[in-house]
């Protein structure tokens, strides 16, 4: 199994020389299993990249979103297997006790924010999801909720005798004066524990997160001390913030952590 970074920028994208390095689009992330089964991790504007990406099967497409805030939703209109009749795209996201997820997409996938209607969509599937496990194709899938604003589910992928955490968007350390504490008090242990890959949000340095405390994202000393915490292989940093550009993203990075750090850069591809 292997993991492909399509847009590892948070909030909002940023494009210009000064982020060439780790890219500006926001979050998305092609899983691909070694039989050639794919999944998509979010639709922000990195999902454009995969536009053109033949491993794609157009019989089905699913699409993993871990909550509806626009940085992760905002590429689906411009993702062109919506739009094609001979392509079955299932969207897969976090349940809600108030409206059903066809219905919160539709806020955006509808006018005046989009041209086109989400109900308009040829073979578009919407599929609500609880915390708990369910299988796409060879893909082994656990989900749960996890810190951050809004109905936002945290992901770990299994196949082929491999492991992978997405956690984009995610705050173990609200409510906490010392981090980590014991794991059962730990939004997204459970998700992430032993696993080979994390990929994890990296937004805040240590001196930005006190005036960001309960916004939903992690500093850099975090991030780091969750992934020690449950013993993750590898962290791959993602969800960098529309302030950081590629010189402050070097300089955050350069940091000894005891395990392999992985600066997660748009168009990276990563073996689980």
């Amino acid at each position: 199994m292997k993991i492909t970074l399509s847009g590892t920028r948070g909030s909002v994208g940023r494009a210009g020389p000064e982020t060439m390095a780790y890219g500006g689009d926001t979050s998305c992330v092609l899983v691909t299993a070694d039989d050639g089964s794919t999944l998509v991790l979010d639709a922000g504007s990195g999902i454009r990249r995969l536009n053109n990406d033949f491993s794609l099967s157009p019989d089905r497409i699913d699409i993993l979103l871990t909550h509806l805030h626009m940085d992760h939703i905002q590429g689906l209109g411009f993702f062109k297997p919506i739009f094609d009749p001979n392509s079955e795209v299932n969207l897969w996201g976090p349940v809600s006790s108030t409206m059903n997820l066809a219905d919160r997409l539709g806020r955006y996938l509808s006018p005046p924010l989009f041209p086109v209607r989400l109900r308009d969509l040829p073979r578009v599937g919407v599929r609500d999801v609880r915390p708990g496990s369910f299988d796409i194709g060879p893909f082994s899938i656990t989900t749960d909720l996890v810190m951050h604003p809004g109905p936002t589910l945290g992901f770990r992928i299994e196949a082929d005798g491999a492991s992978i955490a997405y956690l984009p968007d995610h705050e173990p350390a609200l409510g906490s004066d010392e981090f980590p504490k014991a794991p059962e008090w730990t939004s997204g242990y459970d998700l992430s524990r032993g696993v080979d890959l994390l990929v994890h949000d990296f937004q805040y340095t240590e001196a930005e997160y006190p005036s960001r405390q309960g916004w939903g994202h992690s500093s850099v000393a975090q991030a780091v001390a969750f992934a020690t915490q449950v013993g993750a292989g590898r962290l791959v940093t993602f969800h960098h913030d529309p302030d950081h550009d590629d010189a402050t993203l070097d300089e955050v990075h350069d940091i000894d952590t005891g395990f392999e750090l992985i600066p997660g850069r748009a168009g990276l591809t990563i073996e689980a």
